[in-house]
């Protein structure tokens, strides 16, 4: 994917973009890269590059919510072992008040987070310009490039290789549209989003630490400073569903659960134009009948699963598929269940 920045700038101001220093007084109302909260807001799709065993897909969907009034947050799933929750909120390090990002997950069953700092914001209307360089070591450990346009968000990530190179080379690049601002509506009235105050203080925290990338073979990395099961305002919901009796199933085949703000059927009819606003999904074998979504907004979604007999990962004819516009809510900091039934196979 080639990624453009701002229509008024060339290849060279991109590489090297113009950089506001940051304010030396640690007072909240100056948070450097402020301005990113208000933008990520929205569910976002667009096809992924990378350099990782995972490759590149078609689809990944983001649906950035506040969770808090200085924190904007979302949870990705694409299997049982590869997940990420990204995050956005302001912290105050080095007598400076910034917004940091915190980007971890699962990636083939193992545990990283890393933490990175906004070090160079540019900003022009609706185009913008944020760099995020890892809190300790800089840019040369590794840097999150996040671009807006009017309507499409770029997110380029850099990395030296669990610091086996001297200085950061590509290493994701996601491409997206945005798809719904409708749903993070409640949110931000809640929390009347956003605000300029501090999330978490890193003054002292990170202290004697050699960087700020923390891993695990399971369970929460240790020293992580903002683990993920500390998140304000999340739930978690129990995902399950069964087969109609009519169907015979290949444990070979594989399963997608998909969760979205709006409904996908009036009947049997297949709305596709709603497919934006799916919210969250996961593939797992058909033989595994449940899966829980933690780190979930709260709201009322909609739940669906599609058997996924071609193996293309989306609704196409011999595919089966569960109609029933089956709703929950989910309420913050709760925890609730919902099932469902495949009951049809697309013509």
């Amino acid at each position: 994917i080639t990624v453009g920045f701002l229509s008024c700038k060339d290849k060279k101001d991109e590489e090297n973009p113009s950089v506001t220093n940051p304010s030396s007084t640690a007072d909240v109302n100056n948070t450097y890269g402020y301005n990113v909260l208000k933008k990520l807001k929205g569910i976002w799709n667009g096809p992924v590059t990378s350099t990782t065993s995972l490759g590149g897909y078609p689809e990944w969907i983001v649906d950035f919510r506040p969770n808090s009034e200085n924190q904007i947050s979302a949870k990705n799933e694409l299997d049982t072992l590869n997940d990420i929750f990204m995050s956005f909120f302001i912290v105050k390090y080095n007598d400076k008040y910034k917004v940091a990002f915190r980007n971890g997950g699962s990636f083939g069953g193992m545990k990283r987070v890393s933490y990175f700092l906004a070090d160079s914001v540019h900003e022009n209307g609706a185009n913008s310009f944020y760099r995020f360089s890892e809190i300790i070591k800089g840019k040369n450990r590794a840097y999150t490039e996040v671009i807006f346009k009017p309507d499409s968000l770029y997110i380029k990530s850099y990395t030296n290789k669990y610091n086996s190179q001297t200085t950061s080379t590509p290493h994701m690049v996601w491409s997206a549209k945005l798809e719904d601002t409708s749903s993070c509506q409640p949110a931000v009235s809640n929390f009347n989003f956003p605000k300029k105050s501090e999330t978490k203080d890193f003054s002292s925290i990170l202290i004697g630490q050699p960087e700020a990338v923390y891993y695990a073979t399971s369970g929460i990395p240790a020293g992580d400073p903002y683990p993920e099961n500390t998140q304000p305002y999340l739930g978690k919901t129990t995902a399950t569903y069964s087969f109609a009796s009519m169907y015979t199933v290949d444990p070979t085949k594989k399963v997608l659960l998909i969760i979205t703000t709006q409904p996908l059927f009036s009947g049997f009819v297949f709305n596709i134009a709603n497919l934006k606003y799916r919210s969250r999904y996961v593939i797992l074998s058909s033989s595994s009948t449940s899966f829980v979504f933690n780190n979930m907004h709260p709201g009322t979604y909609y739940y669906y699963v599609l058997y996924d007999n071609d193996g293309n990962n989306t609704f196409n004819t011999g595919d089966w598929v569960s109609t029933a516009n089956t709703t929950f809510t989910l309420a913050a900091l709760a925890t609730t269940a919902v099932n469902t039934q495949i009951n049809f196979t697309i013509p």
